[in-house]
């Protein structure tokens, strides 16, 4: 039996943990940096075909139906307007047991841990070093250590692991965007809404069955260093209350009556695919690459990957990176021309670019390749 470390429980460590946990072939141990984890938290993810369907062979499918909500539609609108573009039927890639589903995130997270034992998680684990000899050896800050067969990093864009491994390429890159997210009660849409401006978009979706709904919206930002590396400007209300009011003069939902709760965080990608020398490192979630936010696949391509890991894991195969890096370039190119489509401020641009939306939106042949294939790995 071989010893597994995870560092991070996010969405992509703790689905791993699952599998092992329901295979028993191996032992695994979690360490996260965090004192706890947030459960409170009401904001909302996308969930496509592919990982309900690795998320149901654990147990998904018995979640309370009034958690989660099964969107049938995107639906493409002028910000400004809100006249209605196109819309593209998500259901199409549904099947009988998987369907295209949104919730809140806490609600994945807290589904997640309920099989894994509490003595498998190690909070304010703060790894500072990693030590590959016979075995690896884990240091972390409070002068603990353990030794283990194979590391899992696990733990976000930020990654602390990727930095050791890799120093300053380790480090992601600032997007020139940044992120604007709430709540939004009662809205009159119940499909996924996707409003469409000058240097920005947003997104408004139910998360349950209760009349609650998430709000994320990308902005284009270009922040000189200082004012990326300064955290607490993206705490300011002043500052938060600026960007919302940016967008919401430019579309006519009253968005600065609408949102509640809302937080702001700047977007960092990963500059390039990095794979460890080590042949018992491995990179999953968005430890491994994390991509621009226009495609609504973060989750489950974390979820993806922690299934193509622990196949890689159970059966001493050495595919994992060549499948996972087919993937990200897939992903990755999907969501940089989303940002770049989404985004167009050029008037002439913008017209063509919602005569090309009516016509592939209902092409069967473009949305199975640039959807299907996605969404049914």
């Amino acid at each position: 039996m071989k010893k597994i470390a995870i560092i991070g429980a996010g969405i992509s460590g703790l689905f791993l943990a699952n599998l092992l946990e329901k295979d028993k072939s191996n032992s695994y141990k979690i360490f996260e940096k965090k004192p706890s984890l947030d459960l409170i938290d009401g904001y909302g993810i996308q969930l496509s075909v592919n990982s309900i369907n690795l998320l149901n062979k654990i147990g998904f499918q018995k979640i309370n139906v009034n958690d989660v909500y099964f969107p049938k539609k995107v639906n493409f609108f002028d910000a400004k307007k809100s006249e209605k573009i196109c819309d593209i039927d998500l259901s199409q890639f549904n099947n009988q047991s998987n369907r295209y589903t949104t919730l809140k995130r806490s609600k994945l997270i807290e589904f997640l841990l309920e099989n894994i034992p509490s003595e498998n998680i190690v909070f304010n684990s703060d790894l500072i070093d990693i030590k590959n000899q016979d075995k690896l050896s884990l240091y972390f800050r409070d002068k603990k250590s353990e030794e283990f067969d194979y590391l899992v990093a696990a733990d976000g864009v930020y990654s602390k692991t990727k930095q050791i491994l890799f120093k300053k390429e380790g480090l992601p890159k600032y997007f020139n965007s940044i992120a604007l997210r709430g709540n939004i009660h009662n809205f009159n849409n119940f499909d996924i809404s996707l409003y469409l401006g000058p240097n920005f978009h947003f997104v408004i979706y139910p998360i349950n069955q209760n009349k609650e709904f998430n709000f994320i919206s990308i902005i284009r930002k270009e922040l000189i260093q200082e004012e990326i590396s300064n955290r607490n400007l993206f705490k300011e209300n002043t500052f938060i209350k600026n960007l919302l009011n940016q967008i919401s003069s430019r579309s006519n939902l009253n968005l600065t009556e609408k949102v509640e709760e809302i937080t702001c965080f700047p977007i960092f990608v990963s500059k390039k695919i990095q794979i460890p020398e080590s042949k018992n490192i491995f990179l999953t979630g968005d430890a491994f690459y994390s991509f621009p936010p226009s495609f609504a696949q973060g989750a489950s391509q974390s979820i993806e990957a922690a299934n193509e890991l622990f196949n890689n894991l159970k059966n001493n195969s050495s595919n994992y990176y060549k499948t996972r890096i087919l993937k990200t370039k897939q992903i990755s190119s999907r969501s940089s021309f989303n940002h770049f489509a989404f985004h167009l401020s050029n008037p002439l641009n913008i017209f063509f670019r919602d005569i090309f939306l009516k016509y592939f939106s209902k092409n069967k042949n473009f949305l199975e390749n640039y959807l299907g294939k996605i969404y049914n790995n």
